[in-house]
């Protein structure tokens, strides 16, 4: 892959002596991103089980998390396995917001030069990269952890399985929210709630904006970003639209349900009444940017993965104090918010040099001792996908408020329906993710807020979500 995608982590992490974790184990301590103090042993069970490939190598790839802290303790936690194995890890930072990940990734697969172990986003990669032929089966190794640990979050049984077998081992759970501030409620006489209406949000962000004070209320943007096609596609869900039909196999998206969701949401952009909440230089943002915004102290609202809440409390910014978090907003077509969260999963590329040795590092890394370090640095961000790791450790249990919500998400009843008969998660999709990581949704929206029609933008979104599927292997 080339050099502006990934970053090398320190060439290889260790070689030593051991291997897997059980949950009874003792924690990490608190770590720092320089040099992160893992405590996390490897378990007697791996260390036997890795006796045969001491002396071996091992190639990772980790998808960049946004706390560096974080990425320090994952590395800490690779080397205390590879130094108690006898055994060397090569691992290398990812970014997977940069378009073109799933295609650089799939070519070095087919050359027989990919690392041997990744870990992606199941609800945005993984289907791409089964349907490109490019994952082993790795059902094995869920059903070994499953009997130790118990289910695995609710949404990764969609996202990592397909024909009946499991393509990438569930990780850890990724926090995804919507964050408000709650002193500027406060100020305006407003009373936080838990449940809003896309509409209602929209005139309660106008509400607490001033730009005089440099507060504005609507932290989002729908500029190219994996932030902007989260909000796009969730709001276009909640009225009742989708990308395609429940199998997954059919482009829908040009409805009444969605050209009424693209105009709402581009009215926000291009209605002078709302010009107060938005804040400067809003159009050209990336993904980092609401973040950088948000912890600036200058947003009311803002929807995010839980890196930035993360960031507040671990940085003990005044914003963490100032945060109410809900889940996302309600729609025409939902009576509850059709949030899921996502997790990340470990995949074994096709053509794996050692890939024993990837399946008992995973095997590791889900335990509590081995992801309680990451955890700590990324609050919410990094949680457990295996029932049982959630009560190993009284970080996950009582370690931050929001945890009790996260951990109701992850175990929830799916799918979640609309009134409209669409089912969330639906099935799988090379074509819907692909499609969202074209940034077709953004792409659109840009449209809209430029002059086009918002039908006009849905049509030529559903025209380029058509050609996508197709290239896909999914003919309309």
């Amino acid at each position: 892959m080339g050099d502006n995608a990934l970053r090398s982590r320190r060439g290889f992490l260790g070689m030593g002596v051991g291997l897997l974790g059980a949950a009874g184990l003792a924690a990490c301590g608190d770590t720092s991103p320089s040099t992160p103090k893992v405590q996390a042993e490897v378990p007697k069970a791996l260390v036997d089980a890795a006796a045969a490939l001491k002396g071996s190598s091992l190639g990772m790839l980790s998808q960049k998390l946004y706390s560096e802290a974080a990425n320090a303790a994952l590395d800490a936690s690779i080397r205390k396995f590879a130094d108690t194995t006898g055994t060397k890890i090569g691992n290398s930072l990812v970014q997977a917001d940069a378009g073109d990940v799933v295609a650089k990734i799939h070519a070095e697969v087919q050359g027989g030069v990919a690392r041997d172990l990744a870990f992606m986003t199941d609800s945005r990669f993984v289907a791409q990269f089964q349907a490109l032929g490019d994952l082993e089966d790795v059902t094995d190794v869920v059903q070994a952890l499953t009997a130790t640990y118990g289910e695995p979050t609710a949404e990764s049984k969609n996202f990592c399985v397909f024909d009946g077998k499991w393509f990438a081992i569930p990780y850890h759970f990724i926090g995804i929210g919507s964050f408000l501030r709650k002193d500027w409620m406060r100020d305006e006489g407003i009373t936080p709630r838990d449940v809003y209406t896309w509409e209602e949000l929209r005139d309660l962000c106008l509400a607490i904006s001033d730009p005089g004070k440099r507060r504005f209320g609507w932290g989002m943007t729908v500029n190219r970003s994996g932030d902007a096609n989260g909000m796009i596609e969730a709001l276009i869900n909640s009225y009742g639209g989708a990308i395609a039909s429940n199998d997954g196999r059919k482009v829908t998206f040009d409805s009444p349900e969605t050209v009424q969701a693209v105009t709402f949401l581009a009215d926000i952009y291009t209605n002078p009444r709302y010009k107060p909440m938005l804040p400067p230089g809003v159009a050209a943002w990336t993904d980092s940017s609401n973040n950088e915004n948000w912890l600036a102290g200058i947003l009311g609202y803002t929807r995010n993965q839980f890196s930035v809440y993360a960031d507040s409390k671990t940085k003990k910014n005044p914003v963490y104090d100032n945060t109410h978090v809900f889940a996302d907003c309600t729609g025409p077509a939902t009576d509850k918010s059709l949030l899921l969260g996502q997790s990340q999963g470990f995949v074994i590329f096709k053509g794996a040099k050692n890939p024993a040795l990837a399946k008992l590092l995973t095997q590791y890394l889900v335990t509590a001792p081995a992801l309680v370090g990451v955890a700590k640095e990324a609050p919410g961000l990094a949680l457990p996908a295996w029932e049982k790791v959630w009560d190993a450790d009284p970080f996950f249990t009582s370690g931050d408020p929001a945890f009790p919500i996260m951990r109701k998400i992850t175990q929830q009843q799916l799918p979640l329906s609309t009134k409209n008969g669409l089912d969330f998660p639906q099935k799988a999709s090379a074509g819907q993710q692909a499609a969202v990581g074209a940034y077709v949704l953004t792409d659109m929206m840009q449209q809209a807020i430029q002059g086009t029609s918002p039908a006009r933008a849905v049509q030529a979104a559903h025209a380029k979500m058509v050609q996508i599927f197709t290239q896909q292997g999914l003919p309309q």
